[in-house]
């Protein structure tokens, strides 16, 4: 069954999920955000068919956020790393992390945790700022498209 795109749909949300919306795009950029590189270790990690993670790496290349280049070791092999754009991916993974380890886990159950890598202290949790510094909640966020009237969320 071909997949519907939406390419040229005015919701970013929407054009997002047409690049990275399936679970393994996500989890390859998180993988490569946490620094795998090669395509063994990207399979290694992830335990998919390396069909489809060829297909995937593929995919994210075309859209600009890896790109292959030399193995940083001088060997033959190419490596994939992110693009800024794709770089620019890691407030995703780290909101769906966030998220998750906060709804999906019992008290009692552990999980990853994302922490600074400098500190090693885990990262605050992310917050939807106004631009001038208040916390929003989900009803204080609408939706203006062009000129048109705005949508609330809630």
């Amino acid at each position: 069954m071909k997949r519907k795109s939406f390419e040229g749909n005015i919701c970013p949300v929407a054009r997002t999920l047409d690049l990275i919306g399936d679970w393994w795009s996500l989890l390859i950029i998180r993988d490569a955000l946490d620094g795998v590189r090669r395509f063994g270790d990207f399979h290694k990690s992830l335990d998919i068919a390396k069909n489809m993670l060829s297909t995937r790496l593929k995919g994210l290349v075309e859209t600009g956020i890896l790109q292959l280049v030399p193995a940083s070791d001088g060997s033959a092999y190419k490596e994939y790393v992110l693009t800024e754009k794709g770089r620019a991916l890691q407030t995703v993974i780290v909101a769906l992390s966030q998220w998750g380890g906060e709804f999906l886990f019992e008290t009692d159950e552990s999980g990853s945790v994302m922490v600074d890598a400098q500190k090693r202290k885990p990262i605050r949790k992310i917050q939807l700022l106004s631009a001038d510094g208040r916390v929003l909640a989900p009803e204080d966020v609408a939706t203006r498209v062009g000129g048109t009237a705005e949508r609330r969320h809630a």
